[in-house]
């Protein structure tokens, strides 16, 4: 029978070319000599739609902005700016709309070719009237006030942060990525200030104006600066000068985390050098740490921006906390080349950015290449996250359409940060990892300082495979879901029968690899799985008789619900591979989710055995946050109190047993979140008031503010109250504006609380929003939903509010810091009855409320 995967003539190509969905956009090439440009203009409408975006792909190239920006003492006086945007036209017949998201109000003057114009603005856009355009090469000159909401100004530094579109918040651009421009910048700061752009230092002149020189090409949404009182470190790596600005007061992180800073990033350059055939492609290789940034990180061309506490650790810090930050500066390293040398089309395909960047820093960690680290940090990284998503209601798949980059944030979650990769993989264990390789630097070279879509890199991967990537790419790439696995093991058989449907009931296949161990009294036997059909026979090793059972997915990579035999599930730590135990812990968890396994009571037991003898860092954060979200989530409040006493012992007992500081906190960490009985919260507290962490657990001042909060939240009764005190301990600035806005959302006092709800209602007291949705956390914890259910509704009335004035991730995790935690049908049925309020809601938000509710909707069934 001839595989499904295998090519089948010019039927195979049109079924790709279906599967792919054909590109909007000519290639990078093509756009710059074809398609004569229309004359109508199309309509002025809000954001940046689609049909504008293609209009002025065909009619404008050669874009630059030079712009100047005077940035004041105060944070609540304007920046004062004045752009120059240059361009070319090949057809001036109809007006040019320029993107700029302010108030009619901050626009003062406009000149068009040396001429000065009335400024028509409306919809979000600066018209520019045909009239006083050319066929050719034209100039426009804006003086205006600059738009703060993407500006993200603080007293004493500001940064910007511009995807997907917000560049036109700050300045009239155009706001697409397939426009890419030099930016000359020029920057007047208070004294003291240090600035870091795109490009490299020009100088400052007599005004004190530091200038940077024009930056490469670049999209729109990666052009950024920083300022403030940072401090400027210096160092040549590899005979490349990097520059790390900061603001990390805590001499032990610094002196720590410093030199493994500029140390991974140097080692991620070179393989990715190596790995891409490229040499890195852009003018400098800078860096910046921004206190509560609202990403790990952003790939800003020339100046990377990260959050701070992802680079800073201390001595305590787990090998989890080391290999995320290895991953996250390796993982923002790759969008240099993928990403920033060649951007995507259109915003549908943000995906294939991070996808990339995300598969290229899980190759590229040198210290885990030997053992099995990385491939754990994959599993335990990438797949319960992309289930949390594929197992709702409402699931998206990779790649979405978008008709207005208004709408982009939407498409940014689980799926393209943590399902793609899993995609990616499947794909190069397809086609082998040489070719994949060469095809990637095939698409890379073609398409270097443009633009590309999905359908273009798949065109190239097809010619370096023999398999037939249409009908791979439409079900992984075009469509939500998973896939749940079945077997049968009859006794005395000499061979496995392994069957796979779709869980939504369709008709479709997830072509796929994995390996199932069969356990032998003799030992285990790892036996490769080639998931081509919906059922597969896998031979058994001959001469060993019938295992006494099977693990499927032994190394984690397969994708889908994989059944869990009892014996497995009753003999957890029997299981030597710690890989072998994550993808367990996992599919063990997926299984009481979907009502097919152990109920949850049953599965938080075999889990508080597994305590005893796992000593994994990361299989330990991975066992104890399932633990947690059993405890808290599934399992009635009156069995959660029967429990607790038990719960808390096992989880100190597990803490004292390991061997190193690292594993011993994330237990800690664990009983942290789980205390509940007075006793147990006794003893947090004089852990808190002395200062002195238990055994050999290293607690920073990070981690005494979180015990502070985690006391605070449980209306802990201290002599003296016990948040005022940790906010007189702490000494770092920025640390200290953090808990004071926190404190209100943990007061003791109902009437506080509701007062600090109501104060989100303002955009105004959103700006930071890491801090909003940690509040959210504590506000709606377990503890306190009896007081917090109420804020439910507006809660989600303001998600659309939300969505329009935050960052990309921030309507997200607005609904997974509110709805994250409860379990009751009043909490249910609050959301369904919103949903049934709001027919037409926006599809993107319907699917986020829907993802974020689904453990709600299930934990209402669960804990019946």
């Amino acid at each position: 029978m001839i595989s499904t995967y295998r090519k089948y003539g010019a039927l195979g190509g049109l079924l790709l070319a279906a599967a792919c969905q054909r590109a909007t956009y000519p290639t990078a090439k093509a756009a710059d000599t074809t398609l004569a440009a229309p004359v109508a203009a199309p309509p002025v409408v809000a954001g940046v739609s689609r049909e504008l975006a293609e209009f002025r792909k065909q009619t404008i190239t050669r874009v630059a902005y030079d712009l100047r920006l005077a940035v004041p003492g105060s944070k609540a006086d304007p920046v004062r700016a004045e752009e120059t945007v240059r361009f070319r036209l090949r057809d001036a017949r109809a007006p040019v709309q320029l993107d700029f998201k302010g108030q009619a109000s901050q626009l003062h003057t406009l000149t068009i070719n040396g001429q000065p114009a009335t400024i028509d603005y409306r919809q979000e856009h600066l018209v520019l009237p045909a009239a006083a355009l050319r066929v050719g090469d034209n100039e426009v000159k804006i003086s205006l006030d600059a738009g703060d909401l993407s500006l993200n100004r603080n007293a004493d530094y500001l940064y910007t942060l511009l995807v997907p579109d917000r560049a036109r918040t700050v300045v009239p651009v155009f706001d697409q990525p397939n426009l890419k421009a030099t930016f000359a910048l020029a920057l007047t700061v208070p004294p003291g200030w240090k600035t870091v752009a795109n490009s490299r230092w020009a100088g400052t002149d007599s005004s004190k104006t530091v200038q940077y020189i024009p930056s490469d090409s670049i999209s729109t949404y990666l052009f950024s600066f920083a300022a403030g009182k940072f401090k400027r470190v210096t160092q040549q790596v590899n005979g490349r000068a990097m520059n790390f600005l900061h603001r990390e007061t805590d001499s032990a992180k610094i002196r720590l985390s410093m030199p493994v800073i500029f140390r991974l990033h140097g080692e991620a350059l070179s393989f990715l050098e190596k790995y891409t055939g490229i040499p890195y492609p852009f003018q400098k290789f800078d860096f910046t740490a921004i206190p509560d940034f609202q990403y790990g990180g952003m790939e800003h061309v020339g100046n990377i921006d990260y959050k701070a506490s992802s680079l800073f650790l201390d001595e305590g810090a787990t090998k989890d906390q080391l290999l995320a930050r290895q991953n996250l500066i390796g993982h923002e390293t790759a969008h240099m080349w993928f990403g920033d040398l060649v951007t995507m089309q259109w915003f549908n395909d943000v995906w294939m950015k991070e996808v990339f960047a995300n598969f290229m820093a899980d190759k590229m960690n040198p210290e885990a290449s030997a053992g099995p680290a990385q491939l754990l940090k994959f599993v335990t990284d990438h797949y319960p996250a992309a289930y949390a998503v594929d197992r709702t209601a409402g699931a998206n798949p990779i790649r979405q359409p978008l008709e207005n980059l208004q709408d982009a944030g939407s498409l940014y979650g689980n799926i393209i940060y943590h399902k793609a990769p899993i995609m990616m993989r499947q794909l190069e264990l397809l086609m082998g990892e040489q070719p994949f390789q060469e095809g990637v630097q095939e698409y890379l070279k073609k398409y270097a300082h443009g633009n590309a879509t999905w359908p273009d890199l798949i065109t190239i991967l097809d010619a370096h495979t023999p398999a037939d990537l249409a009908a791979w790419n439409q079900v992984w790439v075009n469509q939500p879901g998973r896939p749940v696995f079945d077997y049968e093991l009859p006794a005395g058989a000499s061979q496995l029968v392994i069957r796979q449907h779709a869980e939504d009931g369709s008709e479709r296949l997830w072509p796929q690899q994995f390996r199932v161990l069969a356990m032998y009294p003799s030992g285990p036997v790892e036996i490769p799985v080639n998931m081509t059909q919906r059922e597969v026979t896998v031979p058994l090793p001959t001469g060993k008789g019938t295992p006494r059972y099977v693990l499927l997915n032994s190394q984690g990579l397969g994708y889908g619900v994989f059944p869990v035999a009892p014996q497995a599930a009753d003999h957890l730590a029997s299981l030597a591979d710690p890989v072998a135990r994550a993808s367990t812990y996992i599919a063990l968890y997926e299984n009481m989710l979907a009502g097919r396994g152990l109920a949850p009571r049953p599965l938080l037991d075999r889990y508080l055995a597994q305590t005893t003898s796992e000593t994994n860092d990361l299989n330990i954060k991975l066992l104890t946050g399932q633990l947690s979200a059993i405890f808290w989530q599934f399992l009635k409040p009156a069995e959660r109190t029967a429990l607790a006493p038990a719960m808390e012992k096992a989880l100190w007992q597990a803490m004292l047993t390991q061997q190193k500081p690292g594993e011993q906190k994330l237990y800690f960490k664990a009983y942290q979140s789980i205390a509940l009985t007075p006793a147990a919260q006794k003893r947090l507290y004089q852990i808190w008031q002395t200062q002195k962490a238990p055994a050999l657990v290293k607690l920073t001042e990070d981690d005494y503010t979180a015990l502070a909060l985690a006391l605070a939240v449980r209306d802990y009764a201290a002599p003296q109250p016990i948040l005022p005190q940790q906010l007189a301990r702490i000494t770092n600035v920025d640390r200290r504006q953090r808990l004071e806005f926190l404190m209100p959302a943990l007061s003791s006092d109902v009437a506080v609380r509701d007062q600090f709800f109501n104060s989100l209602k303002d955009e105004k007291n959103r700006e930071k929003e890491a801090w909003v949705q940690s509040a959210l956390g504590y506000l709606h914890h377990p503890l306190r939903q009896a007081t917090s259910e109420k804020y439910l509704p507006a809660s989600l009335d303001l998600l659309q509010e939300i969505q329009q004035t935050g960052d990309i991730f921030f309507p997200a995790g607005w609904l997974q810091a509110t709805l994250g935690s409860y379990q009751s049908p009043a909490a249910a049925r609050t959301v369904r009855e919103f949903l049934a309020a709001h027919p037409a809601y926006n599809p993107q938000l319907r699917n986020k409320l829907l993802q974020a509710a689904d453990d709600l909707f299930r934990a209402e069934k669960l804990t019946m």
